[in-house]
């Protein structure tokens, strides 16, 4: 067991840091603020899968899906949120902070156009442009399917695809033509691969080239995006403006803030001494977890703050201080059995521990099932619950339990 004083510094030294990421503003490094918070554009678009195979709607939904995405990106939206939804119909959700209705409705409001073109000039670049390159009459139409999938000869990882059967003459004689030759592939005129072509091709093929597996995944999603025309429609739309956002913010801070201080001075009446240490290790925490959800802003899949995520936030600093109330209370039993402080402590915190496990365990189990089929707001709030949850866990028994320790030997 490491020394009570080296856990304290470690501590202390982790809440300086946190503080400092807390209340610093790099460019790169800040709270990522969801729709209801920052205002922008919500969409809800209503997938046309009639006349999709039904083994294929999955599929055809992801697809769609990275073409909004891919759009996205390339039109460089801050932060946007995109996510399926599948009930009695097939839905994709775009949220876009800081985007217009109009602007928004020009992203995600069609369908993909998936081309093959012939390269006429050749560069050393690894993206061709889409002026150096003509058209063959082969698109996305023309396909049936693709997926990623490994070459049997030396284990690499290849796409398969597949050729419509009124398409295969059309494109055994276009590809014939380009034997030796590079084919370009472009998505909505984005350059997306640009494959040798080895051989004519009539009723399927597969693209070569040192893809890693995402790379091939990513390119059967493309691919299917344009052989598979799920036509979009919107099913709703709304503009948020920036001061709802701020009003929804100010009130969600106001009922933070006024909880921890409610908790704070219900800790200190109720235990005294081991309250204000309680209430110590509560805001190192809070500092904790809002470093967390900054850094995690430096990754693609950060944590985006709306208001059901402070709503997860808020409750998971509450389920902290029962953490803390549970030990409190074994601590009592075992000092009114007649045991020292320092081993009522000890035996206090070994006790707890079951309970604070379980109980634990169980949210987290919630939090995953919220996740995992729950959209939009339900997933912010399954997400920064579970996260509040583990870092409440690691304040109670190592923060709490340290701090404890250092007073019983003073």
């Amino acid at each position: 067991m490491k020394s009570p004083r080296v856990v304290f510094w470690f501590v202390i030294l982790l809440g300086l840091v946190s503080l400092f990421i807390d209340i610093t503003n790099f460019q790169n490094l800040r709270f990522r603020k969801g729709l209801d918070l920052e205002g922008g554009t919500s969409i809800t678009l209503q997938a046309d899968m009639k006349n999709i195979l039904s083994d294929q709607r999955d599929t055809a939904l992801e697809s769609a899906k990275s073409v909004i995405e891919r759009r996205i990106n390339i039109f460089g939206v801050s932060e946007p949120v995109i996510q399926t939804a599948k009930a009695q119909d097939y839905r994709i959700i775009v949220e876009l902070p800081g985007v217009p209705l109009e602007a928004a409705m020009s992203l995600v409001g069609t369908t993909a156009k998936l081309e093959f073109r012939e390269v006429v000039k050749a560069t050393s670049s690894a993206f061709i442009p889409f002026e150096f390159t003509k058209e063959t009459g082969l698109t996305g139409a023309d396909l049936k399917d693709a997926q990623p999938s490994f070459d049997q000869s030396n284990g690499q990882p290849i796409v398969l695809f597949r050729i419509q059967d009124q398409s295969q003459e059309k494109f055994a004689k276009v590809t014939q033509s380009l034997i030796g030759k590079q084919m370009g592939i472009y998505l909505d005129r984005q350059f997306i691969s640009a494959p040798v072509v080895q051989a004519s091709i009539r009723d399927s093929g597969q693209i070569t080239g040192g893809f890693t597996t995402d790379a091939t995944k990513q390119l059967a999603t493309y691919l299917n995006a344009g052989a598979l025309k799920v036509p979009l429609s919107v099913l709703s739309s709304r503009t948020v403006g920036p001061t709802l956002g701020l009003s929804s913010l100010e009130k969600s801070l106001f009922a933070g803030i006024l909880g921890f201080v409610i908790i704070v001075i219900f800790m200190n009446v109720l235990y005294g001494k081991r309250g204000i240490l309680a209430s110590i290790a509560l805001s190192l925490y809070v500092l904790f977890v809002l470093a967390i959800f900054k850094i995690s802003s430096l990754t693609p899949y950060g944590i985006t703050l709306t208001l059901s995520g402070i709503a997860g936030f808020i409750l998971s600093i509450g389920m902290a201080v029962d953490a803390n109330i549970l030990i409190f209370e074994r601590i009592k039993e075992e000092e009114r059995s007649g045991k020292g402080k320092e081993a009522s402590m000890e035996i206090g915190f070994s006790r707890a521990w079951p309970s604070i496990r379980d109980s634990n365990a169980s949210t987290l189990i919630t939090s995953l099932i919220l996740y995992q089929f729950g959209t939009g707001p339900v997933k912010g709030f399954a997400l920064v619950l579970a996260l509040g949850v583990l870092v409440s866990m690691f304040s109670a028994i190592i923060v709490t339990r340290t701090f404890l320790r250092l007073a019983y030997k003073n």
